[in-house]
């Protein structure tokens, strides 16, 4: 077993937390049990994955998603107190890493993608480090590049773009960074993946000729978090399980 306080300085040092601005607290949402000897993981701090970490006997839920955001109501009822009335009935530690999870170079949600895709990362910029740039190990037509997307994350981008459009280089970030596309335009590049799609982006895409692939916010993140658990299993040799959900968005 290992302290929760040893994890959670572990997690802030590795992952940087201090200098993110984010609209999320990074660490230590709700306390549970001071030891912890199981983790599991899971994108999202959803009843369902609260659920499974009491199924397992877990000590630590460690996700992406936690339970408290800048925009949402501070009062604590329906289903956050539903989730936090789990949490706390069995003791488990909720954890959460949001933008320093997305950002750092080798287990985050854009560094991982970009493995599972098989992106070569030139550059890691913009706001926070969130922007990624660089180039497919092997050009491929957009329609070829959003079958194998589809074949990897076993979800159907929505895509807007040329089909036999060569595409060579790329920029990404998961999740719900619409927002960045123009960045991307200016960038030159000829493709531009994340999770989400507005319904501006159809426009840009199709007037500068910049391929726009939303993959789906859940599926680009689900990584992360995965690589996370594994790296703490190795740094402490506590068990790491995993929850997966079927989540379309």
């Amino acid at each position: 077993m290992v302290s929760r306080q040893e994890i959670l300085a572990w997690c802030d040092n590795a992952l940087q937390t201090a200098q993110f601005k984010d609209y999320a607290p990074n660490g230590l949402q709700v306390e549970g049990k001071e030891k912890i000897a199981t983790i599991a993981t899971s994108v999202t701090a959803s009843l369902a994955a609260i659920e499974f970490a009491a199924e397992q006997q877990a000590d630590m839920l460690l996700v992406h998603h936690g339970l408290f955001w800048k925009s949402e109501p501070v009062t604590i009822t329906g289903w956050k107190k539903a989730r936090i009335e789990a949490l706390l009935r069995h003791q488990i530690n909720l954890v959460g890493y949001h933008l320093p999870l997305d950002a750092h170079p080798e287990w985050g949600n854009n560094a991982q993608l970009a493995a599972v895709l098989g992106l070569q990362t030139d550059n890691r910029c913009g706001e926070q480090n969130l922007f990624n740039t660089g180039r497919l190990k092997t050009p491929q037509t957009l329609a070829q590049f959003s079958d194998g997307i589809e074949a990897a994350l076993e979800r159907r981008p929505t895509v807007v773009g040329n089909p036999e459009r060569l595409i060579t280089t790329a920029a990404w970030c998961t999740g719900g960074a619409q927002g960045f596309f123009q960045q991307a335009v200016d960038t030159g590049v000829d493709a531009y993946i994340t999770g989400e799609i507005s319904e501006a982006q159809y426009h840009l895409a199709n007037e500068t000729c910049t391929a726009f692939i939303s993959a789906g916010h859940h599926a680009t993140e689900r990584y992360g978090v995965r690589a996370l658990g594994e790296a703490l299993k190795q740094a402490f040799a506590v068990e790491v399980i995993h929850f997966d959900e079927a989540n379309p968005a």
